[in-house]
């Protein structure tokens, strides 16, 4: 009875302790504002990394004294500091608003473009929409069904194309023949299809940024954004083009030759997907419980379902597009049906030198000697 008290009480301390942290979490979110709206005023970056390197710095010299790891205090620290970021930027979008631009969004009600929306919105931007869902709708400002719905496109700083890979060809040439003054940004997973629609691009003088974002409509504004840009002239002349409509602390823009991008994406996005997709299809053919895998799940296996299940919920249409249409998917495919052949046949032979000189191989290859 006596443990029992003393533990209650010790919850109680415990929960006073967790409000006056919470309020002191507050208090620095509302100096975060203050910050934020400032950086807004002066037009300076929201992220400064010597100002994070200094408070992880200091976080990991107090990490003793309160009695736990420097990695446990660096993971504390730094999702204070990405709350910090959100709420500077968020409290200075209004004062960006007043330098932003005017943009168009084509396939404006689909998944991905409602993420563009949302962070061209958040980077202080007026954003309309075009797409053939707001057809069954009422009429409203800044919607339109169709292009044609569109009077002037000269009004737009950018048009952003985010449809279905398979129509993008089509939805670019429709575009590209109204000669648009602003520019016109496409997000396809894979660029070949669109060749010949860039070309007839060029030939009428007409801007086209082949952007390619590196993640999901599931993904928070505030994370990460690793977005590649493939070039077809100079790399840091497109690159200063695009960068004012980008404008975001955790934008990352990486430049690549346009016609290296298809190749890397058939590695990235085609052998990723491909594994699992193949991982699913074969866990499919055991015919084991499903129950039964996740409560007897090894780490790995969790790992691995968890990264499956993640591509087997997105668009099947999109997952197949961007297997069919990549020019460099027999390449992919070809390495893949080889890996497992001849991990197979080690693993048969019980060649443990080869065995462990394949996989050392493959650790270096996935960067093992850059940590």
């Amino acid at each position: 009875m006596r443990y029992e008290k003393s533990m209650s009480q010790l919850r109680e301390t415990i929960a006073d302790v967790d409000r006056a942290l919470l309020e002191l979490l507050r208090r620095r979110m509302e100096l975060a504002a203050e910050v934020g709206e400032l950086k807004a005023r002066r037009g300076e970056p929201v992220v400064v990394r010597d100002v994070e390197d200094r408070v992880l710095t200091r976080a990991r010299q107090h990490a003793d004294a309160c009695g736990v790891s420097e990695t446990v205090m660096a993971t504390i620290f730094q999702s204070i500091m990405r709350g910090s970021i959100e709420r500077q930027h968020r409290v200075g979008i209004e004062l960006r608003r007043k330098r932003g631009s005017r943009m168009l969004v084509l396939g404006g009600a689909g998944a991905m473009g409602a993420w563009l929306t949302e962070f061209l919105t958040a980077t202080g931007h007026t954003v309309e929409l075009v797409d053939p869902a707001f057809a069954t709708l009422p009429p409203s400002p800044g919607r339109y069904r169709d292009l044609d719905g569109v009077g002037d496109l000269d009004a737009f700083a950018a048009i952003w194309v985010s449809v279905p890979l398979a129509g993008t060809a089509d939805v670019l040439d429709a575009l590209v023949a109204r000669r648009p003054a602003g520019l016109v940004v496409e997000i396809a997973s894979i660029k070949a299809p669109l060749v010949p629609a860039l070309r007839q691009a060029t030939r009428l003088g007409v801007r086209v940024s082949s952007l390619h974002p590196m993640f999901g409509p599931g993904k928070s504004i505030y994370e990460p954004l690793t977005m590649v840009l493939a070039c077809r002239d100079d790399e840091e002349s497109e690159r200063e083009r695009l960068l004012p409509f980008l404008q975001h602390p955790y934008t990352h823009l990486i430049t690549l030759p346009f016609g290296h991008h298809d190749r890397l994406m058939g590695w990235l996005l085609g052998l990723a997907h491909l594994s699992g997709m193949a991982f699913g299809a074969a866990i499919a053919r055991s015919g084991l419980d499903a129950a039964e895998l996740t409560a007897c799940a090894s780490t790995t296996y969790a790992r691995q379902a968890a990264t499956a299940r993640s591509v087997l919920a997105e668009d099947p249409d999109l997952y197949l597009d961007i297997q069919r249409l990549n020019p460099h998917r027999d390449e992919v495919h070809r390495a893949a049906r080889e890996a497992l052949e001849h991990l197979s046949a080690l693993v048969a032979d019980g060649d443990r030198e080869s065995f462990r000189a394949t996989l050392t191989q493959a650790r270096q290859a996935l960067g093992d000697e850059l940590a």
